[in-house]
C-alpha cells in the first residue's frame, strides 16, 4: 500500500487509525516516522514519504514519533492473510526466529537460502530479516525499560542485544532518547512506577473493532484445568517457552487488551507476547473481513449486530492439533475433560501465586512415550492421537504460524482419524487460516439452516465463496447465532 501516494496522504490527513501498521509516514524535514493516526499536525504532503515498515524507516535514518510511538502500531495484517514466503518469514521473525537462529536459521525453516530471503524481505519491505530483528529487539527493549526495574545490562540481553553498547546505540538512535531517559520519560508520564516484581505489564494494540464475546468466550469455555482459567475478568494460561516458563494474563479493554506477563526469563518476552498476539487475532484488519462479510445479505444483520469478531487461536499448534483429536465427537465439557486428564499425568508442574494454574501442558515429545491402554479413548481415537503426537515428536510433522498451509492440510489428511472437520479447524485455530471453512460442524450447520442458508456441506462450500478469503471469519458469525458459552464473555 505504501506506493499508493495519494491513499496514504488521505489516510494521514485524516489520522485513519485503519491504516495503522500498513504503512509508515516519514517526514523530510524533522527526520521523524510516525503510524497514520499520529495526533500532530499533519506534514505538507511533500514533506511525506511512505514506508512498508518501522523497520524500512530507521534503515533510512529516521526516529521514532515521541507522541504516536509507531513502533507500538499493531502488526499489518497482510501477513495474517497470506502463507508466502515472505508472510511466513515474517512471523518467524515476529517470534524471535532471527535473535534464536540467526538468518540461516530462518532461512532453512522457510527452505530458501539466506540470498533469497533477504531479497524477497527487501524487495516487499524495503528491510532485510536483521534490520526488521533489530526493530523488533528495539520495541522489546522499550517495553522492559518502561515496564520493569531491571538494570539495563539486564534488558539489553533480555531484549536479544550482543552487547550492551549496541542496545545503548540502538535506542539512541531509534528512540532520540538514552535508556535512562526513556525510563524516567516514562515514569514521569504515569506519575509512578507501579512495578510488581517479576511481572511486565503492557498493552497489546489492535485495530477497532473487537468483539471480546467469542474470543475469550471460547478460549474460558474450552480452557484446560491446570493449564487455562478465567479469573478476575483475565483470561489466564500458562507458556512453554525456550528458556523456561511464563504465565499470562489478558484481559479485553475498549481499546486495547491489558497483558501481564510473569516470566522466568526475560529473553522469552518478545516471543510470549508474539504467541499472545498471535492467539487473540490482534493483527487482523476487521473492516476490510466485515466489508467482505457484509456482502452476503444473510450475513449482513450478524455482523451489524456485533462487528470486529476475530479467529480465537491457540498459543502452541502441537498442543491444539492434540486437543482436536481430543474433541473428536464429544462435548466441550469432555474434552476438556481427557485434556486435564493428559496435563496432569505428563505436563510439568509449574508455580501461580496468582491462581490456580498447575502445568504447562505437555509437549509432543513427553507424549510420545505414553501408554494407549491409559487412555480413556475409544480404539481408533488413541491410534489417531498416538500417531499425531509420533510425527509431531520425531518431526515429520511441523505445524505452526510458519506452516504452508495447503501442505500442512496435506500431510494432516494422511493421518488416520483426520477428517475435514478436524484437519480444517488446526487449520483455522493453530495455522491461523483466515478462509479456513467447517461446512460439516454442528454449529455451523445449524445456524446456516436457521439463516436459511444452504445446509448440505457441498452447497454451503459453495455458497461460501462469496466469503472468501475470510470463510474463518464467517464461522464465528455462525457460530454466534448459538447459546453455547463459547460465544459469550464470561462473568
Amino acid at each position: 500500500m505504501h506506493t499508493d501516494t495519494e491513499r496514504c496522504v488521505r489516510a494521514v490527513q485524516s489520522k485513519d487509525a485503519r491504516f495503522d501498521g500498513w504503512f509508515f509516514t516519514a517526514v523530510l524535514t524533522t527526520r521523524i516516522y510516525c503510524r497514520p493516526s499520529c495526533p500532530v499536525v499533519p506534514p505538507k504532503p511533500e514533506n511525506m514519504v511512505f514506508y512498508p515498515s518501522a523497520a524500512a524507516c530507521q534503515q533510512a535514518g529516521y526516529r521514532a514519533c515521541k507522541r504516536c510511538r509507531p513502533d507500538t502500531s499493531p502488526g499489518s495484517p497482510e501477513w495474517n492473510a497470506r502463507a508466502d514466503t515472505v508472510a511466513r518469514a515474517m512471523r518467524l521473525i515476529g517470534a524471535g526466529i532471527v535473535d534464536r537462529e540467526g538468518v540461516p536459521g530462518l532461512a532453512a525453516r522457510l527452505g530458501y537460502s539466506t540470498r533469497q530471503i533477504e531479497r524477497q524481505l527487501l524487495a516487499e519491505l524495503g528491510a532485510g530479516p536483521l534490520a526488521l530483528a533489530r526493530a523488533q529487539r528495539a520495541q522489546t527493549a522499550r517495553v522492559l525499560i518502561e515496564t520493569t526495574d531491571l538494570p539495563m545490562a539486564d534488558v539489553a540481553f533480555a531484549a536479544g542485544f550482543a552487547s550492551v553498547r549496541t542496545f545503548n546505540d540502538t535506542v539512541r538512535e531509534v528512540f532520540a532518547l538514552p535508556p535512562g531517559q526513556l525510563r524516567t520519560r516514562a515514569a514521569r508520564t504515569t506519575g509512578k512506577t507501579p512495578h510488581t516484581p517479576g511481572v511486565i505489564a503492557l498493552r497489546l494494540p489492535y485495530r477497532a473493532p473487537l468483539n471480546p464475546d467469542n474470543l475469550f468466550g471460547h478460549l474460558a469455555a474450552t480452557a484446560v484445568p491446570g493449564v487455562e482459567e478465567w479469573r478476575d475478568g483475565a483470561y489466564r494460561r500458562t507458556l512453554a517457552l525456550p528458556h523456561g516458563h511464563g504465565i499470562v494474563a489478558l484481559t479485553p479493554r475498549p481499546d486495547h487488551i491489558a497483558c501481564r506477563l510473569s516470566l522466568t526469563d526475560p529473553r522469552d518476552l518478545t516471543l510470549a507476547i508474539s504467541r499472545c498476539r498471535w492467539m487473540l487475532d490482534l493483527d487482523a484488519d476487521p473492516v476490510a473481513v466485515d466489508d467482505q462479510l457484509r456482502t452476503d445479505p444473510l450475513l449482513a444483520p450478524l455482523v451489524d449486530k456485533a462487528p470486529g469478531r476475530r479467529v480465537p487461536r491457540t498459543v502452541d499448534a502441537a498442543e491444539f492439533a492434540v486437543r482436536a483429536v481430543l474433541g473428536q465427537q464429544v462435548s466441550t465439557a469432555a474434552a476438556r475433560t481427557h485434556a486435564a486428564r493428559l496435563v496432569t499425568a505428563h505436563g510439568i508442574p509449574v508455580d501461580d501465586p496468582d491462581g490456580g494454574l498447575t502445568h504447562l501442558f505437555p509437549a509432543p515429545e513427553a507424549l510420545a512415550a505414553l501408554d494407549p491402554e491409559a487412555l480413556a479413548l475409544p480404539r481408533s481415537r488413541r491410534t489417531t492421537l498416538t500417531t499425531l503426537v509420533g510425527a509431531l515428536a520425531d518431526g515429520s510433522l511441523r505445524l505452526g504460524p510458519d506452516s504452508a498451509w495447503d501442505e500442512a492440510r496435506v500431510q494432516l489428511a494422511k493421518l488416520p482419524g483426520f477428517g475435514p472437520w478436524t484437519v480444517e479447524v488446526i487449520a483455522m485455530r493453530a495455522l491461523g487460516d483466515p478462509d479456513a471453512f467447517l461446512p460439516t460442524d454442528l454449529g455451523v450447520r445449524r445456524a446456516a439452516a436457521g439463516l436459511a442458508l444452504p445446509s448440505t456441506p457441498a452447497a454451503l462450500t459453495a455458497r461460501a465463496t462469496a466469503w472468501r478469503p475470510w470463510r474463518a471469519y464467517a464461522v464465528q458469525y455462525l457460530w454466534a447465532t448459538d447459546s453455547h458459552p463459547v460465544n459469550h464473555l464470561p462473568a
